[in-house]
């Protein structure tokens, strides 16, 4: 096995960012994802990857694989940042799924003054507040269901217009999620819902067409949306996905990704009518957060055909498994070509050229790329 703090001679270096810093489940869920894009992406003659890992404790492991975190040094943070420092990594690639991970942990990448190809930790904060971001779009022209959003804990609260789906306002994997249809079931979702966050968003229910995934990518400096991934639900006994819709542990306690079954998730013909609609209110939605290298956003269709807003999931793994690599790939864009276009936008927004195979400078003395 190659040192990992071996000369890069030509080979872009990229750091994994995974783990978390809050629980065990956030962990697996970041090693499923950055175990399937190492995989994916394996091309030594391109690329030099490591893995930095941080677990709840807070303690960081540094490798080459993900089998070889057991074996690596635990670090404290200071230790892991100033090794990191030593690495001449070119790009940070975010594999962290915990809010931590999605703001705190991405922001060290500015702290080391390497790039970071994803949504940066302030877009990722915004976007992690599902209010907040409703008001960013909905400012834009996007339609959003009429929500509110509660604080503290009680059942002093008159319920809303029913149905309404009750939810943390800042939790991801639909955690905490609850479809309110009769007043006596309103202070127990929010209560339910209040278990994963301080503030609590009431949405007026959506009735059910379809409920859709739009992702988009740039390419060229350019905003390109891709197929659509629609997900089974139904009217009468699924109406909301939940969290065992999305993510399950096998009878041995491997986290699996539920819904890339084919009975579960699917692509729309991109000559489907909800296509055009979902695309330009995607396309305004990215523009209007300030969207870099790729975005992803939930809208839920009515029966009338009219896309409604959920939410924003700015993150994209490259992994095979991952939505928006799944859509690029119905496009004809492999996850290899859709990092590419990853690599090559970083370096229109960073002005700097990534190494290259061709390249054969010894860049181990030149400290860490800006």
């Amino acid at each position: 096995m190659t040192d990992v703090n071996a000369p890069p001679q030509g080979r872009t270096t990229v750091l994994h960012l995974v783990g978390s810093a809050v629980d065990t489940f956030h962990a697996d869920l970041s090693r499923v994802y950055a175990a399937d894009a190492l995989d994916t992406l394996d091309d030594p003659a391109r690329f030099r990857m490591i893995v930095a890992s941080v677990d709840p404790h807070r303690t960081w492991r540094v490798a080459e694989t993900m089998a070889g975190l057991d074996a690596a040094a635990p670090l404290p943070l200071s230790d892991a940042v100033a090794h990191i420092d030593t690495l001449g990594v070119d790009v940070i690639l975010p594999q962290m799924f915990c809010l931590p991970g999605m703001t705190t942990y991405r922001a060290l990448a500015d702290l080391l003054g390497i790039p970071l190809l994803g949504n940066g930790s302030d877009l990722m904060a915004l976007t992690a507040d599902k209010a907040r971001t409703r008001a960013v779009v909905a400012a834009a022209g996007v339609p959003v269901p009429t929500g509110r959003v509660l604080t503290g804990t009680g059942p002093t609260r008159s319920a809303p217009p029913l149905p309404a789906v009750v939810k943390p306002a800042d939790s991801d994997n639909s955690v905490g999620v609850t479809l309110v249809r009769t007043p006596e079931e309103f202070d127990a979702a929010v209560t339910e819902a209040s278990r994963f966050s301080s503030r609590v968003l009431v949405e007026d229910y959506v009735e059910l067409g379809r409920e859709v995934r739009c992702g988009v990518v740039v390419v060229d400096g350019e905003p390109v949306c891709l197929p659509l991934e629609e997900y089974a639900v139904d009217a009468a006994t699924a109406p909301i996905r939940t969290r065992e819709d999305k993510l399950r542990r096998s009878d041995d306690g491997e986290l699996y990704l539920a819904a890339k079954t084919v009975d579960r998730a699917w692509i729309v013909p991109t000559d489907d009518p909800v296509t055009a609609r979902v695309h330009d209110l995607a396309l305004r939605a990215h523009a209007a957060l300030g969207c870099r290298y790729y975005s992803l956003f939930d809208f839920r269709i009515d029966p009338e055909g009219t896309p409604w807003f959920l939410e924003a999931g700015l993150y994209c793994s490259y992994a095979r498994g991952s939505v928006v690599t799944t859509m690029a790939a119905a496009a004809g864009i492999d996850a290899r070509t859709l990092f590419d276009h990853g690599l090559r936008e970083l370096e229109r927004l960073t002005g700097t050229r990534l190494p290259r195979p061709d390249d054969h400078t010894d860049r181990s003395e030149e400290g860490t790329p800006s």
